[in-house]
């Protein structure tokens, strides 16, 4: 019989293991090193006191503090030495750790080692804050998740670049895009065109009860400049375009002609516009011509005459209202408009006269919420198709002229990817899909992983901010809207017992 068939020689050999991992657990350093002084390595104790990724901690480098970032964090197994009395090296212990990645957001000066870190307090972390914001104006949005009571901003230039905002069903979504086109309208003088298929931003104009005073005030004195077009609405504000205004393409999609299967009919057509510009396609036949007859036959047919979005006579379209410099921001309910087709028409024309008067180089921001409506990754008709394309050629040439995108869906690959690789800005909530975040991973690259990994935890309201909208990707709560919120959730009444 050997010692260890001894079960007391066992159970006390093992409860000697158990203490000397747990000493020497304990005693490993909260401690970062860097080779480039721009990101980090760095490891903890695991009953320390550390943050969590996306959180803030201060790093001690050489005397002088910096502030960086946790980007990522993983429980760890390293192997150590356990030194025997007298005769050396005797055993090997595997001891738990936490480690990881982070960048250091401002104080860095070079490399480091065995830099002491600490998690940031609030008020180092608002201090950085109060620094970046400095030197560029900035849109309160609610408040740093990783350091509550501090408020997050978004750096209002940085929506000079392409906007996506991602987030699964009853991830607060739809609230936060309210709460930027709040702050966007306040504090910017860029115009807004928001495409809006379930009608939530039709009381972008309007404050919400409750709102602090100061905010209202902010708030009343753009709301003059905010025009909502809507299909039921009687006078300026109702939702018509004039047929003779369509781009020829648009048109021909909707009569289902094709440019060289339909040759007759569509040269037919062109002329026909030429002479005139009906505001419905009731009046191509007007001309007595047997052209003018076949392709109102045609729209009869098709019963694309009956669509209650065309013009009649009314003064003032929905396409003159892109062009008004009295008009701050244009809502289009796309959601009032009765059919699928008049809504796809209706976006395909907005966004093709904002294209055709690209020149202008007149700043916009053009947001299209439930994106995947509008411009869908895969269209199913012509007028879809269109869209999409406009949408496409507006995310890659768009820019130079003054054209930017803030796109708004459920999950990213609903809309076409030649879109959302062109935007550097990513607003990204809750998505408990895998396949979804996955998907999120490899087109925002740019953003570490570690971070992006959170999306399937957040709760409502919460969301990562990065890209040039942000001197560091955030993970921020969404605070309060200003203006009223135009949608509401479907009762739960039923429920009840």
């Amino acid at each position: 019989m050997t010692a260890l068939d001894d079960p007391a020689v066992t159970d006390a050999q093992v409860e000697r293991f158990r203490t000397v991992r747990d000493r020497l657990e304990r005693t490993v350093l909260q401690v970062a090193q860097s080779l480039d002084g721009r990101r980090f390595t760095w490891q903890a104790s695991l009953d320390g006191d550390r943050a969590g990724v996306g959180g803030y901690v201060v790093l001690d480098v050489d005397g002088r503090p910096a502030l960086g970032q946790i980007l990522d964090v993983e429980l760890a197994e390293v192997g150590v030495a356990e030194l025997g009395e007298g005769s050396g090296l005797r055993s090997n212990v595997a001891i738990r750790l936490v480690r990881g990645t982070g960048r250091l957001l401002e104080g860095g000066t070079g490399p480091f080692h065995d830099a002491p870190v600490r998690p940031a307090r609030p008020d180092e972390v608002l201090a950085w804050r109060a620094r970046a914001e400095r030197h560029t104006p900035s849109l309160p949005i609610g408040e740093l998740d990783a350091a509550p009571g501090v408020p997050a901003a978004l750096e209002a230039k940085g929506f000079g670049r392409h906007t996506f905002l991602c987030g699964q069903s009853g991830s607060g979504k739809t609230y936060a895009l309210g709460v930027m086109l709040d702050r966007l309208l306040a504090g910017t003088r860029l115009r807004l065109i928001v495409l809006d298929p379930n009608s939530d931003f039709v009381g972008l104009g309007e404050v919400r009860d409750g709102v602090d005073e100061e905010l209202a005030a902010g708030h009343r004195a753009v709301a003059p400049g905010i025009i909502v077009r809507r299909a039921r609405d009687a006078g300026p504000t109702r939702l018509h375009v004039p047929f003779g205004r369509l781009a020829d393409e648009a048109r021909a999609a909707l009569l289902r002609l094709d440019p060289i299967a339909d040759r007759e009919e569509y040269t037919a057509l062109l002329e026909l516009l030429r002479e005139r510009r009906p505001e419905a396609l009731a009046d191509l036949g007007a001309t007595g011509t047997e052209s003018a007859r076949r392709l109102a036959q045609r729209a009869a047919n098709l019963g694309i005459d009956r669509l209650g979005v065309w013009s009649r006579g009314d003064a003032g379209s929905l396409l003159d209202d892109l062009a008004r410099p009295d008009v701050r921001c244009l809502v289009v309910d796309l959601g009032s408009l009765p059919t699928r087709l008049e809504q796809v028409l209706v976006a395909e024309a907005v966004l093709s006269a904002l294209w055709r008067s690209r020149h202008q180089k007149d700043p916009v921001l053009i947001v299209i919420d439930e994106a995947h409506n509008v411009c869908p990754a895969e269209p199913q008709d012509e007028l879809e198709r269109l869209a999409a394309e406009h949408v496409v050629r507006i995310a890659a040439e768009g820019r130079k002229f003054g054209l930017h995108l803030l796109l708004c869906t459920q999950r990213p690959q609903k809309v076409p990817q030649m879109a959302l690789s062109q935007c550097d800005n990513l607003v990204l909530m809750r998505l408990n899909s895998r396949a979804d975040a996955a998907f999120a991973q490899e087109a925002f690259s740019f953003v570490p992983a570690g971070l992006l990994a959170l999306a399937p935890e957040f709760g409502l309201g919460h969301a990562l901010v990065a890209g040039p909208v942000a001197p560091a990707p955030l993970v921020v709560r969404f605070g309060g809207r200003v203006s009223r919120e135009g949608g509401g959730d479907v009762s739960l009444d039923w429920a009840a017992s």
